[in-house]
C-alpha cells in the first residue's frame, strides 16, 4: 500500500499494541476497494493517552480512530459527544470529529458480538447470558445482548463497583430485564462470554469453571492473541459452540467504516481478504 500526501489515517490506540488484528483487516480491504486510508497502530499507555488522542484530532487527514483496551473506559470522559450504546456501556471504541468539528464517540463491540450470534442462527432474545468482564468490551456486549431481548443477563468483574456500575445502567435502560451482578456460574446459561484479557498470557487461570458450562451453551471469546485461547479449547472440547475473537472484530467492521463515512463492505469480503496470522 502506497502512503502520500493523500492518504487519510486512522489511528488504532491501544497498548500493548502486539496483539492489533484490526490493521490487517482494514488494510487489505482498503487496497482493495483503491481507496486512500490506512490504518496505524499507536502504542500509548493511559498517563499518554488523553494528550494523544487530543493531538491526533488536529490532524485534518484523520478520519477517526479505533480505540482499544486498555482506554475503552476512559474515552468516553474525554468527548464532547457519546452515543447511547457507549452511555449504557460506559466505554466508546470509536471516536471522529463531527460536523462541528467537536469529538464524538460511539461503541461497536457488543454490536459486533451480536451479529455474529446471529450469522450463526442465535437470537439472543429471551435467552439468559453471563458475561465474565465488565470492562469496555463486556459492559459493550452485555448492552447489546439487553437490546438484543436476553431476558437474563448475569455480569461478574473482580472490580465489584464496576460489575454493579454497569448493572444500574441496565436496569435504568431495560427495567424488564432480570440482572444479576456478581455472578460468575456458568452452570444454566444459554450465552456464555468471556470479555476479560484472561488468556492473552500464558499461565493465565480459566475465566470461569468450565466444567459448569453446558454443552449445549454458545461461548464467545474477546481475546485475540490466538483464535482457539486456552479458554476455547476447554469448552470445544465439552462440545460447545462458540466463536472466536476476531468474529466479533469481522462484524463490526462494516458498521464502523459507515460511521466513518467510508464505503462499506461485508463481513465475507474482509474475511477474504484479511491477512491475520497468528
Amino acid at each position: 500500500m502506497d502512503i502520500s500526501g493523500n492518504t487519510r489515517l486512522i489511528a488504532h490506540i491501544g497498548y500493548p499494541t502486539q496483539t492489533f488484528k484490526a490493521p490487517l483487516i482494514y488494510n487489505p480491504y482498503f487496497q482493495s476497494a483503491g481507496l486512500d486510508v490506512v490504518v496505524v497502530p499507536f502504542a500509548s499507555q493511559p498517563d499518554g493517552y488523553p494528550a494523544l488522542l487530543r493531538a491526533l484530532f488536529t490532524a485534518e487527514n484523520v478520519v477517526g480512530a479505533l480505540i482499544t483496551m486498555p482506554h475503552k473506559v476512559s474515552t468516553c470522559g474525554l468527548l464532547d459527544r457519546v452515543s447511547a450504546t457507549a452511555q449504557i456501556a460506559g466505554a466508546c471504541n470509536a471516536v471522529r470529529r463531527g460536523a462541528d468539528g467537536r469529538l464524538e464517540g460511539d461503541m461497536f463491540d457488543g454490536e459486533g458480538f451480536v451479529r455474529s450470534l446471529r450469522t450463526r442462527g442465535i437470537d439472543p432474545a429471551g435467552h439468559s447470558a453471563l458475561v465474565v468482564g465488565c470492562g469496555g468490551v463486556g459492559s459493550a456486549i452485555a448492552a447489546s445482548l439487553a437490546a438484543a431481548g436476553v431476558d437474563r443477563l448475569a455480569l461478574y468483574d473482580i472490580d465489584l463497583a464496576a460489575c454493579q456500575r454497569l448493572a444500574a445502567r441496565l436496569a435504568h435502560h431495560y427495567p424488564a430485564l432480570r440482572v444479576e451482578p456478581g455472578q460468575n456460574d456458568p452452570a444454566g446459561f444459554d450465552v456464555v462470554v468471556n470479555a476479560t484479557a484472561l488468556g492473552m498470557k500464558a499461565g493465565d487461570p480459566m475465566p470461569m469453571d468450565v466444567n459448569r458450562i453446558s454443552p449445549d451453551a454458545f461461548v464467545g471469546e474477546v481475546v485475540l492473541k490466538a483464535e482457539i485461547t486456552p479458554f476455547l479449547a476447554a469448552v470445544k472440547a465439552r462440545g460447545c459452540r462458540y466463536q472466536v475473537g476476531t468474529d466479533m472484530l469481522f462484524e463490526q467492521i462494516p458498521a464502523y467504516l459507515s460511521w466513518f463515512e467510508l464505503p462499506t463492505t461485508d463481513a465475507a469480503t474482509l474475511r477474504r481478504l484479511a491477512r491475520i496470522a497468528y
